[in-house]
């Protein structure tokens, strides 16, 4: 009965595991760089690209000035009016979730990812599914995903 117990908690705590790490909309990249390294390629990328930074957060050097630890945690905003524009005219709601965002972090395992919102969710989201820009801001954040993990170690 102990171990029967052990197994139905085990169970539930991996699910819920999961669970998190499996928000909703989110698409999460392994990366093998670490993550000051994931996110500086990404952001070279981007600016490669011709998109504008609007800023680069450091959520553990935030933590650090009010006496706490976070693992490595980044996010950066970044767009265009190019990309964002077509998208926020399909329901100008998207623009709450707009500029786009990275986010690199590092896991309890010692796993980085990188993380972003899939437009195509976003687009469900505002009950605009069938706006063209959302397939277009997907296959871009892939593509910015893909080249800075790649050739990794």
């Amino acid at each position: 009965m102990k171990k029967l117990s052990l197994l139905i908690v085990s169970c539930f705590v991996l699910i819920n595991i999961s669970t998190v790490w499996a928000a909703e909309g989110l698409i999460t990249l392994k990366s093998s760089y670490a993550p000051e390294e994931t996110m500086n390629r990404f952001e070279a990328i981007a600016k490669k690209k011709g998109l504008n930074i609007f800023a680069r957060i450091n959520h553990a050097a935030g933590a650090a000035k009010i006496g706490k630890t976070l693992r490595p945690t980044e996010v950066l905003i970044f767009g265009n009016p190019q990309g964002g524009t077509p998208f926020i005219e399909c329901a100008q709601t998207v623009g709450i979730d707009l500029p786009l965002k990275v986010l690199v972090w590092e896991d309890t395992a010692g796993q980085v990812w990188l993380g972003y919102n899939d437009p195509i969710y976003l687009a469900k989201r505002h009950g605009v599914s069938e706006c063209p820009a959302a397939g277009k801001l997907n296959k871009a954040l892939a593509g910015l995903s893909a080249a800075a993990l790649a050739g990794a170690k």
